[in-house]
């Protein structure tokens, strides 16, 4: 589904002429056709939308990164064009979780898994990945785990 609605999102944007999102779209679809060859080279099938979510939060980072190093760098022009790309790329990415939503769904993942200490975080984290993927910065939610296990 995500691969289609992206081909569509390229050809709306060669129609519109939107240069900018043209080429973030293209990349997007680079990046797509990478990972899934990266993945039948494992012997594993094409990513489904799932995995491509995770995809496409590394790109966001990644940009991310590059708008901190641009701002101190005085690259303000660079630091803009990153931003756009983050805005274009995170249309494709479900809703992302609120603090609080995401303490709750933390406090229900260590009910659920029957966490008792830090030797239990992977159980958690991967309960949360296989419940939020795309809809939390597990980067920052790991950290939440680790407070509210040691806690």
């Amino acid at each position: 589904m995500l691969r289609d609605d992206i081909n569509n999102a390229v050809k709306d944007a060669m129609r519109a002429k939107d240069e900018r999102k043209l080429s973030t779209l293209r990349m997007v679809n680079s990046t797509i056709k990478n990972a899934d060859i990266a993945a039948r080279g494992e012997g594993k099938p094409p990513l489904s939308d799932a995995d491509l979510l995770g995809v496409f939060q590394k790109m966001i980072k990644q940009r991310q990164e590059s708008v901190e190093l641009y701002d101190k760098g005085g690259r303000a022009e660079l630091a803009a064009q990153e931003r756009e790309e983050i805005a274009i790329i995170s249309a494709y990415l479900p809703k992302q979780m609120s603090e609080d939503e995401v303490k709750a769904a933390i406090s229900a993942a260590i009910s659920e898994t029957g966490a008792a200490g830090m030797k239990d975080m992977g159980k958690v984290i991967g309960a949360l990945r296989a419940k939020f993927a795309g809809q939390m910065d597990f980067g920052k939610a790991s950290g939440m785990v680790k407070a509210a296990l040691t806690g």
